[in-house]
């Protein structure tokens, strides 16, 4: 069907050359726009990819419903013999306690908040203003998606890695660096003009990203209560996912009123000042880890 548009749209190209453009009517002769056309067909942006999210729907679907088993029982059990860290941390918390403790009050959730806000803007400055940079100095189609693909590929094969790694040697100080390593990659786009530099940049921010995303998770289960951790991390992520939004409409803003590198360094400013807040805020929240008095903060508001 997405042939027959562009057929479509290939004969009113050709029904150009009766315009008085004649460097139009010139391309159209020689068959260039018929090339194109045909290119198009093949290579097309619609629909043709989009019909990937077919499969990976039904297998987001299909996957969970038939081999995760419900894990309720099990907080549960981990409530009864759960000693929460301070008495504000109890399990009889209301979901607006809970709202509230997550976002503002609680030292490490609340660091953990806008970290993972701060890390998902960034993300939506990589998928939205990095390509617009990248194709400005000249590079290939194919080129932009090498580097497109290496900053998920790091990230996600690293947290593997990370995760454990935040287990033995804790979560906050993880955190603080991978926000740092993601700003000093960020600038290193900003500064690059070349694909190697760029790539290198890439496989930096995911380095960074791997080292932030799970251990974030990991820091929300070591505090929340078995009672309401699964609002927490509710709460978290609506902080968290609200990054895509606003690194987008920031970095559009920004890149539309000063430039594009312009945008890019708010966004790695603002990175690089989120891990201070960690290292500032956020207390080690690790099991096992020696007992600070930044765990202590006032009661939540009833």
């Amino acid at each position: 069907m997405h042939v027959d548009g562009f057929n479509q749209h290939s004969r009113k190209i050709r029904d150009a050359d009766r315009l008085p453009q004649p460097q139009i009517a010139h391309a159209a002769r020689r068959g260039n726009l018929r090339k194109v056309r045909d290119r198009a067909a093949v290579y097309g942006l619609r629909p043709a990819p989009f019909r990937l999210g077919a499969p990976y729907t039904a297998l987001g679907l299909g996957l969970p419903a038939a081999a995760t088993r419900e894990s309720r029982v099990h907080a549960r059990h981990e409530a009864a013999s759960h000693v929460a860290a301070a008495d504000h941390l109890g399990g009889d918390l209301t979901t607006r306690q809970v709202a509230s403790l997550t976002s503002f009050r609680e030292k490490a959730l609340s660091a953990a908040c806008q970290a993972g806000m701060v890390n998902n803007l960034n993300d939506g400055l990589a998928w939205g203003v990095f390509p617009l940079l990248f194709i400005r100095h000249g590079l290939s189609v194919s080129q932009v998606g090498v580097l497109a693909a290496l900053y998920p590929a790091v990230w996600g094969a690293g947290q593997v890695g990370t995760g454990a790694l935040s287990d033995r040697i804790g979560r906050k100080w993880l955190i603080a660096s991978g926000m740092l390593v993601q700003a000093f990659a960020i600038g290193l786009v900003a500064l690059g003009t070349s694909f190697g530099t760029w790539a290198v940049a890439a496989v930096l921010l995911g380095a960074g990203t791997a080292m932030v995303y799970p251990t974030l998770l990991a820091a929300i289960g070591d505090v929340a209560h078995p009672a309401w951790r699964a609002r927490s991390v509710g709460v978290y992520r609506l902080w968290r996912d609200g990054g895509f939004a606003v690194g987008a409409l920031l970095a559009g803003i920004v890149a539309d009123a000063f430039g594009i590198l312009a945008a890019i360094w708010v966004v790695a400013a603002l990175t690089a000042a989120s891990g201070l807040v960690v290292a500032v805020r956020m207390y080690e929240t690790r099991p096992g880890a020696p007992p600070r008095s930044q765990a202590l903060s006032p009661s939540p508001a009833a």
